[in-house]
């Protein structure tokens, strides 16, 4: 079922016990002075990339019945960084700026009318909000506090909680990526893009951070490396 589009009141965990290439672990020192401390409030999870694609999504959790409202899942990270990637993992359907590019333009690589699209990808996620769907999936870039803060804002106003999802993944290893796809972003583009990112903070509102890491950046295979 397409969580991010549908209705239900379950939502596929965010680190599934089962999964074999996946792993929780206390946030390594560094990353820890940027996204809180555990004496903050707030849940902190850790993953690794790649996931195995044989494993079989897993079952959902249960709704906590005296819980918020529902939730809303940020994700946050560079383009080629595996968000989308995420996403269909679990077989949610998240609300997205590239999809609204394909809806709106026809076109998956336009660029001109960024106001446009994320006005309207946040009059879809307050629809959603109206109509009490208990979660609720972003895939954007996200890169600052400053573009994260109108969803954060949104969903709390509406008793939401928010979580965020962060791809905490080499630049060097999304350029890698990103030429192996049909649509490509500069390379000057993504180090400007790369700058402007920062890692989710609990104190921005989020009540649950996960990090997601790549597992050996050092394997991921050269674009002209043989096969």
């Amino acid at each position: 079922q397409a969580a991010g589009l549908a209705s239900g009141a379950a939502e596929p965990p965010l680190l599934p016990d089962n999964e074999p290439d996946g792993e929780t672990a206390e946030l390594p020192p560094g990353i820890a002075e940027v996204v809180g401390t555990p004496e903050e409030p707030g849940k902190l999870e850790v993953e690794t990339q790649p996931e195995s694609q044989s494993t079989p999504p897993p079952e959902p959790q249960a709704a906590q019945p005296h819980g918020p409202k529902g939730y809303v899942v940020l994700a946050i990270g560079l383009p080629g960084s595996g968000k989308t990637t995420w996403f269909k993992r679990r077989g949610v359907t998240p609300l997205s700026s590239d999809m609204l590019r394909t809806i709106l333009f026809d076109d998956i690589t336009e660029q001109r009318y960024q106001g446009l699209v994320f006005s309207t990808l946040r009059s879809l996620l307050r629809a959603r909000l109206i109509a009490k769907m208990p979660w609720n999936y972003v895939d954007a870039t996200n890169l600052s506090p400053h573009e994260r803060r109108q969803w954060i804002k949104m969903a709390r106003s509406f008793g939401y909680e928010v979580h965020a999802v962060f791809f905490d993944v080499p630049l060097e290893v999304c350029l890698e990526r990103n030429r192996r796809r049909e649509r490509t972003v500069n390379d000057e583009v993504m180090q400007k893009l790369a700058d402007r990112l920062r890692p989710p903070n609990f104190k921005e509102g989020f009540s649950k951070i996960t990090v997601v890491r790549v597992k050996n950046p050092g394997l991921e295979t050269p674009l002209n490396a043989p096969q």
